[in-house]
């Protein structure tokens, strides 16, 4: 039985040991093929129960942010992986970040380095944005609004308290386009300060992103 056709459908996402064990349903000893696949890279664990397929298939695989979303779930795409995907920075990390209602965590896999980072509802569900890779991926991530607030949420030590700190740190220490920064939308940003860690720090930001 010719696995890449078994699996065809299903390539473009990350995979279930459940929905592969149903697909190879056909075998006296479906664990084994499992094992079998792996060893002959048609198929990658990138964490228990969960996998990709491998390089020896040739058919379209998931992106590393679908990836990343399916990993740790429920997640979204933010900090320093969204902050490069909306341009805002001029870095391209090699590590996929994204925040999380579980616990942080950070996974070493065959197809890259994902790092998670826990935040609460409901300031977690904000600003969050589908965006559609091809008809069978779509990835979830922080609106360029989002991605920066979690950024400063998220990075300890940051305690931010006048317009010109603000505006050095943004500029010079994160090396974010002011072009980027000057198209946010500060007036849904005010609506999230309620609910959001470092109150105060995030109102700074709104102050100096309105100011520039």
């Amino acid at each position: 039985m010719d696995f890449r056709a078994l699996v065809k459908e299903y390539a473009e996402g990350p995979i279930s040991r459940h929905l592969i064990l149903a697909l190879l349903h056909e075998y006296q000893s479906p664990n084994d093929k499992i094992s079998e696949l792996i060893k002959n890279q048609e198929l990658i664990s990138i964490r228990r129960g969960l996998y990709v397929i491998g390089p020896k298939i040739d058919l379209p695989s998931p992106e590393p942010f679908l990836i990343a979303n399916h990993l740790r779930g429920p997640s979204y795409v933010s900090l320093e992986s969204a902050l490069s995907y909306w341009n805002m920075i001029p870095e391209r990390s090699y590590e996929i970040s994204s925040v999380t209602l579980k616990t942080s965590k950070t996974y070493k896999t065959p197809v890259g380095r994902f790092s998670y980072r826990h935040l609460k509802t409901p300031y977690y569900s904000y600003g969050l944005k589908n965006v559609a890779y091809s008809s069978k991926q779509t990835i979830i991530i922080a609106s360029p609004e989002k991605a920066i607030c979690d950024k400063i949420a998220l990075t300890a030590g940051i305690n931010l308290r006048s317009i010109g700190q603000t505006r050095a740190l943004l500029l010079e220490d994160f090396r974010m386009d002011i072009e980027v920064l000057r198209t946010l939308d500060t007036k849904t940003m005010e609506t999230w300060i309620e609910n959001a860690p470092k109150k105060n720090s995030l109102k700074i930001l709104i102050q100096t992103l309105i100011a520039l």
